[in-house]
């Protein structure tokens, strides 16, 4: 999972981009990067940490021009190299810059066609790398010296014909101005907005959220649709063009329960609203199979299960309490790498209060169960705080699937619902009674009244993945990458690795 970014104003964008990546910090906590245009030269300042580490004032001062684009980082499957952060960029032709959210599923074979067919030579383990020289290779096939918009766009569809998974681009042409665009199936977030100028044309934002729009005072516009460009000119000119010939809108349901700030639309659907509706589910499933039930307190584990687990108390009627204490500078466990870290970082992360826990019957919240490691400690610190009973509920289904298309879940074997009933997970982690959010009331929680979205990516959840080209071989390859034991073979975890992760 990654943040993106691209601005189009009539001033200098650095400080907007910096903002920006802020506020999408919690998309991307390895590394951080924004490149800038100014007349015929880019700015570029990229390395590996969070956006506050990494941008100090000298770099800032270095980043001249009126447009650019902005990147956050996280690793994904085969890509844990803290210096592969974006945006990347190649020369030829016209100097392109991209950043890139999601997962391009036949990237392999991509790397192989550029090398083989289009002599051009990749040099990171990055799928973005990958797309950026597709889409560069089929622009310098016009063999033109001047770009015109049409180009662009042409340049895009020809992207969606060769590339497959899940991407949110933006991009900048040197000189010419920034585009985005969405994967045919629209499974990534991506958003553009705009914003009145006195100084001149209106100006333009696109970025991953709209919690970015929001905080640089830019009016929403609309989402970007699945297979859709959207370029603005450095003029601020702005057009927009659909580029794939078959759509079919699946966006991420993980976005909604894990992923996206609360505070965010994507595809016109509420992050914050469909959460309150997980926990109405999630306390109406209790109350169907345990009516009389003996919870006495719920308490959310902090920070993306709150409004889950607030209305989830509401509905039962019991009191909510906040019974842990976050600290804040411990990133998001299940994206570490190796068992030693986040187990480190669990102990470090959270404390809690005994007198929200001692004698009573608690219901602990959770957005989800993925390998378990974290549920377990979290189930005996409640025990040490003086619990009488622990329950633990989360608003979403199991997870039992790796999802392939830009979240970095776990290998299948390391997830901790997979092939365990909910019994064995309930026993394994230590709960009394575990409780899972139905796959279909999930689906119902988002999707609500947006009837045009007919279906989600739930491939972590049902193990059906969208884009069709998902087979056991590909999953057997991606688990080679994604479990400990071959993460640790690639990068040794020492006391940096952990400082670093612990900093976040």
């Amino acid at each position: 999972m990654c943040g993106i970014a691209g601005i189009v104003s009539n001033h200098p964008v650095k400080n907007e981009l910096y903002e920006a990546l802020t506020v999408l910090q919690h998309r991307g906590q390895d590394a951080a990067g924004i490149v800038t245009c100014e007349g015929g030269r880019l700015y570029l300042r990229k390395r590996s940490g969070l956006v506050r580490d990494v941008f100090q004032s000298r770099h800032m001062a270095q980043l001249f021009g009126n447009m650019g684009i902005a990147h956050v980082r996280y690793p994904t499957a085969g890509c844990e190299n803290t210096a592969e952060a974006q945006p990347f960029y190649v020369n030829s032709p016209f100097g392109i810059t991209l950043a890139h959210n999601g997962n391009l599923t036949n990237a392999e074979s991509l790397k192989h066609e550029l090398f083989v067919d289009d002599q051009r030579h990749i040099n990171t383990d990055s799928d973005s790398e990958v797309l950026l020289n597709v889409f560069a290779h089929e622009l310098q096939q016009l063999r033109k010296v001047r770009l015109n918009v049409d180009d662009v766009f042409r340049a895009v569809s020809m992207v969606h014909k060769r590339c497959r998974g899940a991407y949110s681009v933006v991009a900048m042409i040197t000189g010419f101005g920034i585009l985005g665009f969405r994967d045919p199936h629209g499974i990534r977030p991506l958003v553009f907005g705009e914003r009145k100028s006195s100084a001149g044309p209106n100006e333009y934002i696109i970025a991953s959220e709209s919690v970015a729009l929001d905080v640089l005072d830019f009016k929403l516009v609309r989402d970007i649709r699945p297979g859709e460009a959207v370029f603005i000119e450095k003029n601020g000119t702005l057009h927009h063009r659909q580029c794939a010939e078959k759509t079919d809108h699946c966006p991420c349901i993980f976005e909604y329960v894990y992923f996206a700030r609360p505070d965010s639309i994507i595809d016109g659907i509420s992050v914050y609203k469909a959460r309150l509706r997980m926990g109405e589910k999630l306390a109406a499933k209790i109350l169907r199979i345990r009516p009389d039930h003996d919870i006495d307190v719920v308490i959310p584990i902090p920070d993306t299960s709150r409004t889950a687990a607030l209305q989830l108390a509401n509905v039962l009627g019991v009191k909510y309490r906040e019974g842990f204490i976050k600290n804040r500078y411990i990133g998001r466990t299940f994206i570490m790498p190796g068992q030693q870290i986040r187990k480190q970082s669990v102990r470090q992360k959270l404390n809690a209060i005994g007198l929200e826990f001692r004698g009573k019957n608690v219901l602990l919240v959770d957005d989800s169960i993925v390998r378990g490691t974290t549920s377990k400690q979290i189930i005996q610190l409640a025990r040490d705080a003086g619990a009488r009973r622990v329950y633990l509920a989360s608003a979403s289904p199991p997870v039992r699937y790796p999802n392939v298309y830009g979240i970095d879940m776990p290998a299948a074997a390391e997830l901790i619902a997979h092939g365990r009933s909910e019994q064995a997970v309930q026993e394994v982690i230590g709960a009394d009674w575990v409780i899972y959010q139905d796959l279909q009331d999930l689906i119902d929680t988002v999707r609500h009244k947006h009837s045009n979205i007919r279906h989600f990516d739930t491939s972590c959840f049902s193990n059906e993945y969208i884009t069709g080209d998902i087979n056991p071989e590909y999953l057997e390859k991606l688990e080679s990458k994604r479990n400990d034991k071959a993460r640790k073979s690639r990068h040794k975890i020492d006391e940096y690795a952990i400082d670093l992760y612990n900093t976040v």
